[in-house]
């Protein structure tokens, strides 16, 4: 949240209703994804673009934007075309009776590189409360991609994006 105050310029809260501060957060990463390296640091990209923690930080995003009930933006974090053999309607309705989230990001080991793209490994702990008060635990993997600095690359391909999640039950709480 403070770096949503932080780059808006406006009078009123840039979070709200209309604009998720994951949504805001998104655009933020995005654009330092795109200027990286092209002259002095923007405002609010502390953390390197390319780097392991910027990784995380999009299952960060994604769970954000989940406890926000903005689906588009979660969708967007499996990249442009969301999430492979889902649609969005589907997509949207698997979190229909989810009330809110908490993301736990394990240990960051280094990212792996191959045929022009760095993968991710970024373990985690999810915890979620369903409307009916109900408590869901998982642990496992999201695995997250970009596109290292390849010619030709599109924007959206030079930033982060899950490629993969694999998540199970999990006990304690």
């Amino acid at each position: 949240m403070d770096v949503c105050r932080d780059v808006s310029p406006a009078t009123h809260e840039p979070c709200n209703a209309a604009n998720s501060c994951a949504l805001i957060e998104d655009e933020i990463a995005r654009s330092c994804a795109l200027f990286d390296g092209d002259g002095a640091p923007m405002k609010g990209c502390g953390t390197d673009p390319k780097g392991s923690q910027a990784a995380a930080d999009v299952v960060r995003r994604y769970y954000s934007a989940i406890d926000a009930r903005d689906y588009a933006t979660a969708w967007t974090q499996w990249g442009d075309d969301g999430r492979p053999g889902q649609t969005f309607a589907a997509f949207k309705k698997g979190f229909a009776h989810t009330r809110s989230t908490r993301v736990s990001v394990g240990a960051l080991k280094p990212g792996e590189a191959g045929a022009g793209s760095i993968y991710q490994e970024v373990p985690v702990t999810v915890e979620a409360t369903l409307d009916d008060g109900t408590r869901q635990r998982f642990a496992g993997t999201y695995v997250i991609r970009r596109v290292n600095g390849v010619d030709g690359a599109f924007a959206s391909q030079l930033r982060w994006h899950i490629d993969s999640a694999v998540l199970k039950p999990a006990s304690g709480g």
